[in-house]
């Protein structure tokens, strides 16, 4: 049965794209100096933006998840706090997107080095947040289920950072 990801998927990728591109906010109101009102205004529209992120996915799940209503009600509360853990880690994640976008044309090699340690440092701690968890889904779900819901997490995932990433410009040799 091959499962699609429903029709919330664009409206979750148009926002996740939004919210790393500033949602309408221009690159020179991106790029003002921290503490700015124009950087406020931005960094509340990334949060406002990140919380309809984190609804649209949980639909998805829950459209392409069938659990019965005593799963739902252990599932649940587990998948919040997944949830919260990972935006823990996705807090630092896109302070350096953010920080990489306004400055990619002036980081050091230092800088740059920096960058690169801390991006692969947030990929193992999304890779350790799903292994902790792990055990914590199976003792609810099925077999099956357990792995439907690593694969529509993932995928989702995988799709937003694709459009972050692709729109993000590359470093110049």
């Amino acid at each position: 049965m091959n499962r699609c990801l429903g029709p919330a998927l664009p409206a979750v990728l148009t926002i996740a794209t939004g919210m790393m591109l500033g949602s309408g906010v221009s690159k020179a109101q991106a790029a003002q100096s921290p503490g700015s009102t124009d950087d406020q205004k931005l960094d509340q529209e990334i949060q406002l933006m990140r919380k309809d992120v984190r609804s649209q996915k949980k639909q998805i799940i829950a459209a392409n998840l069938k659990l019965t209503d005593q799963e739902s009600e252990k599932f649940w509360p587990i998948y919040d706090r997944y949830t919260a853990d990972l935006v823990k880690i996705n807090d630092t994640k896109y302070a350096l997107i953010k920080e990489y976008a306004t400055h990619f044309d002036s980081l050091t090699d230092d800088e740059l080095d920096k960058s690169v340690k801390q991006w692969l440092g947030l990929d193992q701690s999304v890779a350790q947040l799903r292994l902790k968890y792990l055990p914590t889904f199976r003792a609810v779900l099925s077999a099956k289920n357990t792995a439907l819901f690593y694969q529509l997490d993932r995928r989702i995932v995988n799709m937003i950072d694709l459009r972050v990433a692709s729109a993000l410009p590359l470093v110049e040799p």
